[in-house]
């Protein structure tokens, strides 16, 4: 069941009840969106708080313009520099983007940097993919950006061609013929330390070339900021699209905002920092007490069977936060 919380502001210490739901096991990761403005030193101490707070991982998006009122300075980071850097300074957490844009890199210079990552972190990468969506920042940096059906083509033909390399054994050669790319005998170096490949994350909300996409090359489906059921209809379509090819069901993860507080007024300010209101949060993310989060959580994955969810931490510099999720949320899951 459900436990009963108190909204009226008061921080109670609440005894562990019978009541409370049995989540089960989800993994929680700590995702960032440094295009809002970071530099790689506000990274760095995320993810060395995220590392050391018994988190997952750590994730970021790629993308190279601020969204939103935010003036995005200092600048944007690259992803996969940031990962490379960041790769060299943790030990544990896996390190990945959630997600890289087809539309950023060629498909082989990006399994060679990926590849490389890979080595650089003993084999803690992977790898998020998509197509691509936000036009205004490739204007900006004068990134071609094709119509929806090309990019999902490209985005195709990128994921034959990265997992191809990979999967490429030593001593032999790859080769791809395809509308968008082509690649002749490439000797598929350097690999990446994990075998048989780092895992692919494909995610979103298209009812049907995503689904196949990801039952072709993902391990993981992830479902950005969704209610419960949308989640849970898309994870259908996929383990259909995974039956048809005789595959086995992916990991099933989500990723939500959060804002997260021991009492209603830490609550507040938290979503005053978001520029959002607590009422808004709590009916899109994971808003509220640490129980309501455990509470939240529990319903995903009784309902969506999501077993790992990504929490989206606008605020880099609430460590606080971080470690308020580590010590109260996850020690419960």
């Amino acid at each position: 069941m459900i436990a009963i919380m108190d909204h009226g502001g008061s921080d109670l210490v609440r005894p562990a009840a019978a009541c409370r739901r049995r989540v089960g096991r989800v993994e929680l990761r700590i995702f960032t969106e440094p295009q809002q403005g970071a530099s790689y030193d506000d990274l760095l101490r995320v993810a060395q708080a995220t590392e050391a707070a018994g988190y997952d991982a750590f994730f970021r998006s790629d993308h190279f313009l601020a969204m939103g009122d935010a003036s995005g300075e200092p600048g944007p980071t690259d992803s996969w520099v940031t990962l490379a850097g960041l790769a060299r300074e943790t030990s544990r957490i896996r390190l990945g983007t959630l997600v890289s844009s087809a539309t950023f890199r060629l498909p082989g210079p990006l399994a060679v940097a990926v590849a490389q990552v890979d080595q650089m972190s003993a084999g803690r990468v992977e790898l998020g993919l998509g197509s691509g969506w936000f036009a205004a920042e490739h204007a900006a940096y004068g990134i071609p950006f094709p119509a929806l059906g090309e990019r999902f083509d490209r985005l195709t033909e990128q994921l034959e061609i990265v997992t191809g390399l990979w999967g490429t054994l030593p001593g032999e050669r790859f080769s791809f013929a395809g509308e968008h790319y082509t690649v002749t005998d490439s000797p598929a170096l350097p690999k990446p330390v994990q075998q048989p490949a780092p895992p692919v994350v494909v995610g979103g909300r298209g009812p049907r070339r995503t689904p196949e996409l990801a039952a072709r090359f993902a391990s993981e489906f992830n479902v950005p900021f969704a209610d419960v059921q949308t989640a849970a209809e898309q994870f259908a379509r996929v383990d259909a699209a995974c039956a048809a090819r005789g595959r086995e069901p992916l990991i099933r993860s989500a990723a939500q905002v959060i804002c997260v507080g021991r009492d209603d007024a830490e609550i507040a300010r938290r979503a005053l920092t978001l520029g959002r209101e607590v009422e808004e949060l709590r009916a899109a993310g994971l808003t509220g007490t640490p129980d309501e989060v455990v509470d939240r959580l529990g319903e995903w994955r009784e309902k969506a069977g999501v077993t790992r969810m990504y929490l989206q931490l606008m605020d880099l510099a609430d460590l606080d936060q971080v470690e308020l999720v580590a010590d109260r949320v996850m020690a419960q899951l």
